[in-house]
């Protein structure tokens, strides 16, 4: 698993760096009346105005040159694009306060990643030294965690099919002394997961559920689930070309339960943990699922399929109806799910639909505090007669156009067991460009909210 925290951040707060002076710009003109004759100079001789973005080396004495990097109101993504814009080497940020500083840090780690299994990065990204009052341990612990998630949604699908994503979550399991077990093929129907065998029996690599369990059984019981589908062709319902190339995308609700998991386990968070991931890929082949196919769900509802692109709903719905026969206290999927969401919300932000607004609150709280966007969306139940069906107790699919993200969510709600707190991300995971601290492919999302929520809610094991 990727320890990649180290190659960003330097955690040796007597490391020999170069002063980066970090400083926003409503402040630079009070910044800048308090600098040297020298500095003052250069700063008029090069005209230079304080705009956000602005990236400048001061005059110095021979080492004691300096950075200055003058940045914006939001804290995250601010110093995102320095780990490959400044010469390789240490930094040292100076003008940083809790709790920006830890923000700004996360996001320059961010901003070092570069996706490197089939081509080596240009070189290696600056270092910036961990600033004084941040969480160490949960900073290394979030950004490899990140890089994980980034790592496995980046990876083809030809080396990264049902086997490959099951091989990386027994590897996770492995390192932190869980227990995984995998049910593969036809012995899914043998264990009642119709709906997961239906959708990838057509691929030459056998559909799997890869089930983790980790921690104290005394503790919390909470269950993570991500949709895991490893390729989407769309199936006999065909997707075109344009809509494929970035299928290999379509794991990420599982590479995002993986990358938590991660958190959770190095942390310690005193929760008993379980994983479930149905990992499939949605292929063509002569005993591929077709449209108006009926198939009996794990729960024992009946579901016509109305369109074999509407896959992942399907494969969820299984792994729901087991999370629900244990009884955790929390359930919370996280899929790949519509494109009726990024309509919706565009590719930052994903969308929450919940069944539990305390639990709804908890999540949006920590959003906002740790600075992962997430918006949440209504479980509109009159939409619900959108999935009725003539032959069968619902379809897998509207065929109306409208509200596409909310009947997907109603779908995976009648598997969910009433009383069961529940939250469902569709997600991106995904970006289309490259910005500062997010570079173009697999990214993850809702991640640190969702761990934010958890360690505030169960705390730690350290109090």
């Amino acid at each position: 698993m990727p320890n990649f925290a180290d190659a960003a951040l330097c955690f040796d707060r007597n490391a020999t760096a170069t002063t980066l002076h970090v400083v926003r710009a409503a402040d630079f003109v009070a910044w800048s009346a308090e600098q040297s004759p020298t500095i003052k100079q250069w700063l008029t001789t090069t005209n230079h105005r304080g705009d956000a973005g602005t990236v400048a080396w001061l005059p110095g004495d021979g080492a004691n040159a300096s950075v200055l990097a003058v940045v914006g109101a939001d804290p995250l993504y601010a110093l995102g694009d320095l780990p490959y814009r400044l010469p390789q080497g240490t930094y040292r940020a100076r003008g940083l306060v809790q709790p920006a500083a830890e923000l700004l840090t996360l996001g320059w780690g961010l901003g070092a990643y570069r996706y490197t299994r089939y081509k080596a990065a240009e070189r290696p990204p600056a270092r910036l030294v961990v600033a004084d009052g941040s969480d160490e341990a949960l900073l290394r612990d979030q950004l490899d965690a990140i890089a994980l998630v980034r790592d496995l949604i980046n990876a083809p699908a030809n080396d990264m099919l049902p086997q490959q994503l099951a091989d990386a979550a027994a590897s996770l399991a492995s390192e932190y002394g869980a227990t995984c077990s995998i049910t593969i093929g036809d012995a899914l129907l043998a264990n009642n997961f119709p709906t997961i065998h239906a959708v990838g029996r057509a691929s030459a690599c056998p559909p799997r559920l890869i089930d983790i369990a980790w921690g104290d059984p005394a503790h919390p019981p909470i269950t993570l689930i991500g949709k895991g589908v490893c390729f989407d062709s769309g199936g006999l319902d065909i997707k075109p070309s344009t809509g494929m190339r970035t299928m290999k995308k379509d794991m990420g609700g599982a590479a995002h339960v993986l990358g938590i998991a991660r958190v959770v386990m190095a942390q310690k968070l005193p929760v008993r943990l379980r994983v479930l991931i149905p990992a499939v890929e949605n292929a063509i082949d002569g005993n591929a699922y077709r449209p108006g196919d009926i198939v009996r769900t794990r729960k024992g509802t009946t579901v016509e399929i109305d369109n074999t692109d509407a896959e992942g709903r399907l494969v969820l719905c299984d792994a729901i109806a087991l999370a629900c026969e244990g009884k955790p206290g929390l359930i919370i999927d996280f899929a790949t799910l519509t494109g009726a969401a990024r309509t919706a919300l565009g590719t930052d932000v994903p969308a929450l639909f919940c069944n539990d607004d305390a639990l709804a609150d908890g999540l949006l709280e920590a959003s906002r505090r740790v600075a992962d966007p997430i918006w949440r969306m209504p479980l509109h139940q009159p939409y619900k007669k959108m999935l009725d069906s003539k032959a069968a107790d619902m379809v897998n699919s509207s065929s109306s156009p409208y509200a596409g993200a909310i009947t997907a969510a109603l779908f995976l709600e009648a598997f969910v067991t009433p009383s069961v707190p529940w939250a469902h991300f569709d997600l991106m995971a995904w970006n289309l460009s490259t910005t500062a601290g997010r570079p173009e492919g697999g990214e993850a999302m809702a991640l640190r909210a969702v761990y934010a929520h958890l360690a505030r809610r169960f705390g730690t094991t350290s109090g």
